[in-house]
């Protein structure tokens, strides 16, 4: 199976897959089930109503990775998945230990 993307996790959502959105994010963000489901919604929500600021913020995300920019990655996802936290610890620790 490829490796799965923000791209699918993006897509998920606009195609009210939820789901299978949360199960992506999971995976990609090393969350729980829990942490996931509420960073999909928060997602969607941002997504849906923040319009096109919301969605550059969001692709920033592997600029922020790239560059190993700890404080915008977490920044981003605070901002973009409502993470906070340890959930907010797990996740930058597991973007920026890829690649």
């Amino acid at each position: 199976m490829a490796e799965r993307t923000f791209r699918d996790f993006a897509g998920a959502v606009m195609a009210g897959k939820n789901e299978e959105a949360t199960a992506v994010l999971g995976e990609l963000l090393a969350l729980d089930d829990e942490a996931a489901g509420a960073a999909t919604a928060h997602f969607d929500s941002g997504m849906r109503g923040g319009g096109p600021e919301f969605m550059a913020k969001a692709m920033g995300l592997r600029t922020a990775v790239g560059a190993r920019d700890e404080s915008a990655t977490r920044g981003i996802l605070a901002d973009c998945f409502g993470l906070t936290g340890a959930a907010l610890d797990g996740a930058t620790a597991a973007l920026l230990r890829q690649r």
